[in-house]
């Protein structure tokens, strides 16, 4: 009997009770708050944006509860809490400095997951390449080469650097200064139903000219299609350029050198 009362006291003095008492206080207040957020959801995370950050807040008051549990078990059982804060912001710093890019792309990860800057399945670009993506993780973004289907991935710190490919491609449609700008413009009307007529593309429009060049006139033409299709609509369009010009009796301008010779 007097070893069960020693080995009480002993863990009255370990103070594990308390600590046990305040681990199901927190654990009841925490229930309690998320019991609350639940009930409220309905009404105030209604959208598919408002129900990740409703999972995003729930996460945090978590974290936040487990976080003053622990605090307060230490200090109940003498160990002094503010030299434990200091130590761990010592070490945190220390820590973040070694992880600050990887802290960098979750942060824009999450950027671009809740402000949907751009989303699965569309065309950006970045630096040099254009590509579809594929996937889109909160530290990186993987993307597929339009070009040759290579697989590419973009840390989401970069985000700057990226760029949403819009539908619309515009080409310039070099003519001869020699043609009479009506047959030009005809012609390229008649370029425009021709590149209507090319597989995915939604519309085409003569925009005027753009350019008074050296060797030739630059008529504008703006083409609507799905940016996936972007680079085969040029490559129709180009050759839809080449037979309406021909058929119209324009060749194609280029740049000559005159020779004189004495």
């Amino acid at each position: 009997m007097d070893y069960l009362m020693d080995f009480i006291d002993r863990i009255w003095q370990m103070k594990i009770i308390n600590s046990v008492v305040v681990v199901i206080i927190t654990f009841v207040l925490y229930k309690g708050v998320i019991f609350v957020l639940n009930k409220s959801e309905g009404t105030l995370f209604t959208n598919k944006k408002g129900k990740t950050y409703f999972k995003l807040i729930k996460s945090v008051i978590r974290f936040i509860f487990m976080i003053i549990a622990v605090l307060v078990v230490l200090q109940t059982n003498g160990i002094d809490v503010s030299s434990v804060l200091a130590g761990v912001g010592i070490i945190g710093v220390v820590f973040g400095l070694a992880i600050q890019d990887w802290l960098k792309d979750i942060i824009r990860g999450s950027s671009i997951l809740s402000d949907e800057y751009f989303q699965v399945g569309d065309i950006i670009k970045y630096k040099d390449i254009e590509g579809r993506v594929l996937v889109i993780g909160l530290k990186t973004t993987k993307i597929q080469d339009l070009k040759n289907n290579n697989i590419i991935s973009i840390a989401n710190r970069n985000i700057e650097e990226v760029q949403l490919v819009s539908n619309l491609v515009y080409l310039s449609i070099p003519m001869p200064y020699e043609t009479n700008i009506k047959i030009a413009e005809n012609t390229v009307y008649d370029i425009c139903e021709a590149v209507k007529s090319n597989n995915n593309v939604n519309d085409c429009i003569y925009k005027g000219v753009n350019e008074l060049a050296e060797s030739c006139i630059k008529y504008y033409i703006m083409i609507d299609c799905n940016p996936i299709n972007k680079l085969q609509v040029i490559r129709d369009a180009n050759r839809s350029i080449l037979v309406e010009m021909d058929r119209n009796g324009i060749k194609v301008p280029y740049n000559q050198i005159d020779v004189n010779m004495k």
